[in-house]
């Protein structure tokens, strides 16, 4: 970084008491930091991801729509960095349910997932992650916990409550969890048994009976001290003699025991030094808890009452003195109390104090110890850095003999979001840190008007969007909007996820953040106040400075995508590399594709620049140099990003249902309205259906453009099983009317034109079938009338031969036979379009119920030069408010969010 680069960027001063000065050009340490800052920033460029969701939670049968925004560096520009972003659906055990792999264009995406009516009700939630990403780690994915209810097919409710008390020194966890129907009228004396599961371990039996209120206790003892990653109270209710039904109960901790910990503003309480202290109560379930108390010294004289709570945080101020101890006094907010130590107070060292609740100011001191190791009080050697995103954005060096140090920072110095002040020793060893949240006036101006405030059901409206930066400047940008009706829709503001809380907030911290919009929702003197006690209790941990500055960077394993590709490499069977040898890759699958490349010196070969479907699958052939086919082929399987810990476990719900009886009952009749007009992709929930026995379909992975199974003869692997050699001699003489000449088939009826073989939906050479192992084949059909191969064409005039093999469980690939694999990789997902009536269209069907919660979702809003956009869309039968969120980003990277409501009626 050059000296115009870096005094422009920046704020470099000395430190001498209040004396501020530019620090030298040469400064070793300086000029270290902000070469090693840039390297990681150019090495090691971090993306985040957020997406904006249509809705906060959703039933069984609905679509999930959201938007993708990928963002790199401290600016939050749109990344060109990935071009594939990877969106997973996991349910409460950490499977994953849907994996959805989607091109980005500019850092932007769209996406959905369908929830099948068979699907479980529950806490899922959805994770996202470039390929880049996962070098840093899933701490730093997107991570959203949501709620799936069941309204269709849903005949029991539950609502538990937990209590917990002690019992012969092991824990006892009591449940009482009440059973009612949809409409709250509750199951009265209804057997029910249950098991206690934690962990994937039961750990308790029995059975009871409904009470008079529907209520049933369930109490267990445990002497586990573990966390939990899984907890379950799985129930069975017997409703009559035809029905029982399963209801699972989530357990998310075995206690209620609060744990507070204490975080002295500069790392260290420093005796005579008055010094700010944060503190954070949680409670075993990972929330935070409220409390109230006051700090003690060793001859129990209050020194400080504990200010306010919000979500367990706060601060106190005091300052402790030399040879005494101290104590946190704790009451809950049951009545019960607490003692908790202080971290013990030093004499050495320093307080790095940080003040950043004024709009246009940060304001800084350092103040040191009686004595500093040297015997003297002094800031000598000093070095002070703060950085946002590896972006150094001030850096201040003390003066011989400086005592003292205070100044008053420009905020338009610092991006929006979380900035790390660090204080170095002389040598370089990192002293002190402290981070503080910037929330500058930089977020774009959204205006969002509408013709009027109040319209009638079905009457269409259009929504005007007029975006500007904080210059008022009209500016281009990309937004999303969802419309949703809130007489079904409850939405707790601070409780979702946003743009801001997600892109300046959560995306840097490893930790769980509790509600995390309500910073952003209404900031105010308040709302700063607790996000800087959140700041003084989260550390941030995207690198480590003596890791950095010793030139230790964490290894790059994964790349950026840039596109699909399929790479492996060529071997012998003993392991040595096949150089030169050709390799084909071709698909039928949706029309003929074949790409041929040559292997390099190793024996590594590569197919860039793909794009395909998801479910496609490939046939990769290989042959050596001097055309020979006996080599292995071993193909560059990327890893699937393995499922961890949920980040924000804390936000999994117990009672899914609470709240949402509204939610629950129009799920019920839209389902019930779409059934009966034939809309939408249900399956029909029978009544009662005894299955007594379940038969295994052969042939339902077969390509056969007829049907699995239609075919003038079929096989099994079991009519494979006998019989040794290669395999068309194991069929010879098995198949009616074909016959075999050096491997190659035969149809009787076209003796002079050989069979077609088709492996998996792919077209294969004729003289390929010993090139299968028998043990691979699931089913070969035959078609050699003219009802079964007209349908192929031209191929099929000598007959087919149809082989699907075997589905070995999650592998994506499989060898059949020397030189040749099957490779079904993951491709890329297609976005649906939301669907929304047009009443003025007069094929619409008016007769049918317009039951929807989401209005209107639009994914791709582009604001034109005057900052303009409209979108326009009709109402559903409900009266209430319609609730409109806009959310979106422009290309210098600002962004911007914005409710709009109006009312129906």
């Amino acid at each position: 970084m050059n000296l115009k680069r870096l005094s422009v960027g920046i704020l470099i001063t000395f430190i001498a008491g209040a004396t501020l000065a530019f620090v030298k050009p040469d400064d070793e340490l300086v000029t270290k930091i902000i070469a090693q800052l840039d390297k990681w920033r150019t090495d090691h460029p971090q993306e985040k991801v957020y997406l904006h969701f249509d809705k906060p939670y959703y039933a069984v049968g609905e679509d999930i729509w959201f938007k993708a925004y990928v963002t790199i560096g401290s600016a939050h520009k749109l990344s060109a960095y990935s071009e594939t972003l990877n969106v997973d659906l996991i349910d409460d055990t950490d499977s994953v349910k849907r994996s959805l792999k989607l091109p980005l264009t500019a850092g932007l995406a769209a996406g959905d997932f369908a929830l099948a009516d068979s699907m479980a009700e529950g806490n899922y939630r959805i994770r996202a992650y470039t390929n880049w990403m996962r070098n840093e780690g899933e701490a730093y994915f997107f991570n959203k916990t949501i709620t799936v209810v069941n309204g269709i097919s849903n005949k029991v409710f539950t609502k538990t409550a937990y209590a917990y008390s002690t019992l012969n020194g092991k824990q006892k966890v009591t449940a009482i969890t009440t059973y009612t129907d949809l409409n709250g009228i509750a199951y009265v004396n209804k057997p029910v048994s249950y098991e206690v599961e934690i962990n994937g371990k039961s750990i308790s039996r029995g059975k009871g009976i409904t009470d008079d209120k529907g209520n049933l206790t369930v109490s267990f003892t445990t002497s586990q001290t573990v966390s939990i990653t899984s907890g379950h109270i799985n129930t069975e209710v017997k409703l009559d003699e035809k029905h029982t039904i399963a209801k699972a109960v989530p357990i998310k901790t075995l206690s209620n025991k609060v744990d507070v910990q204490f975080f002295p503003e500069s790392g260290n309480l420093i005796n005579g030094v008055f010094e700010k202290v944060a503190f954070k109560a949680v409670g075993a379930d990972g929330l935070g808890v409220d409390i109230k108390g006051f700090i003690a010294d060793d001859q129990n004289n209050q020194v400080a009452p504990l200010g306010d709570s919000h979500f367990g945080m706060g601060t106190i101020t005091f300052e402790p003195e030399s040879g005494k101890t101290y104590k946190a006094h704790i009451t809950y907010a049951d009545g019960s109390e607490g003692v908790f130590d202080l971290p013990k107070a030093v004499d050495n060292g320093y307080v790095l104090s940080v003040n950043s609740m004024r709009d246009d100011k940060v304001f800084v001191s350092i103040v040191p110890g009686k004595s500093t190791g040297n015997g003297t009080a002094s800031l000598s050697g000093l070095t002070l850095i703060a950085q946002s995103g590896g972006e150094l954005c001030y850096a201040g060096k003390s003066k011989d003999g400086a005592t003292s140090f205070s100044a008053a920072i420009p905020k338009n110095k610092f991006p929006s979001g979380i900035v790390q002040f660090t204080l170095f020793s002389a040598t370089g060893e990192p002293l002190n840190e402290r981070l503080i949240f910037v929330q500058n006036p930089d977020q774009l101006k959204l205006a969002v008007t509408t013709e009027k405030q109040s319209y009638q059901p079905r009457e269409k409206v259009t929504i005007n969007l007029n975006a500007k930066n904080s210059e008022d400047k009209p500016v281009v940008g990309s937004f999303s909007a969802s419309v949703i009706d809130e007489s079904k829709v409850t939405a707790d503001e601070a409780n979702e996820s946003s743009i801001f809380s997600t892109l300046l907030l959560t995306s840097d911290l490893k930790g769980y953040i509790e509600k995390p919009n309500y910073y952003f929702t209404n900031v105010n003197n308040e709302t700063k106040a607790n996000l800087d006690a959140l700041m003084l209790t989260q550390g941030y941990h995207r690198f480590e400075w003596k890791q950095l500055l010793a030139d230790k960077f964490t290894p790059i394993v994964f790349k950026p995508e840039k596109s699909l590709e399929v790479t492996g490499h060529l071997k012998t069977f003993g392991g040595k590399p096949v150089p030169n040898g050709k390799v084909t890759l071709f698909s039928t699958s949706g029309g003929t594709f074949i790409i041929d490349t040559v292997a390099d010196a190793n024996g590594k070969f590569t197919f860039k620049d793909l794009v395909f479907r998801d479910s496609i699958k490939f046939v990769i052939q290989a042959r050596t140099a001097k055309d020979r086919k006996n080599l292995d082929i071993t193909l560059d399987n990327v890893t699937p990003q393995p499922v961890g810990p949920n980040k924000n476990a804390p936000d999994i719900q117990i009672n899914i249902n609470d709240g949402a009886s509204a939610y629950l009952l129009n799920s019920k009749k839209l389902y019930d309205e779409q059934v009966k007009y034939g809309v939408g992709n249900h399956t029909i929930v029978l009544k009662e259906v005894v299955i007594r026995e379940k038969r295994e379909n052969p042939f339902k992975n077969s390509a056969n453009l007829n049907g699995p199974g239609n075919a003038d003869q079929t096989l099994t692997s079991q009519n494979l099983m006998y019989g040794g050699g290669m395999l068309s001699q194991i069929l010879q003489g098995r198949l009616t009317g074909v016959i075999f000449r050096n491997g190659t088939p035969y149809s009787t009826r076209s003796p002079g034109t050989t069979m077609q073989i088709v492996l998996d939906g792919t077209y294969v050479g004729s003289d390929f079938l010993d090139n299968l192992n028998v043990n691979d084949i699931a089913t070969i059909e035959v078609l050699r009338s003219i009802g079964n191969t007209a349908i192929y064409g031209s191929r099929g005039a000598g007959g087919l031969l149809v082989i699907t093999t075997k589905r070995g469980g999650e592998s994506v690939y499989n060898r059949y036979a020397p030189g040749i694999v099957t490779y079904a990789p993951k491709g890329y997902y297609k976005a649906r379009e939301f669907y929304s009536p047009k009443y003025d269209d007069p094929k619409t069907n008016v007769q049918m119920q317009d039951l929807r919660s989401t209005i209107y979702w639009a994914p791709g809003l582009l604001t034109d030069k005057d900052g303009n956009t409209s979108m326009s869309f009709f109402n559903a039968d409900a009266k209430g408010t319609y609730r409109v969120i806009i959310e979106g980003i422009d290309a210098d990277g600002n962004l911007g969010r914005q409710v709009y409501r109006y009312k129906v009626e």
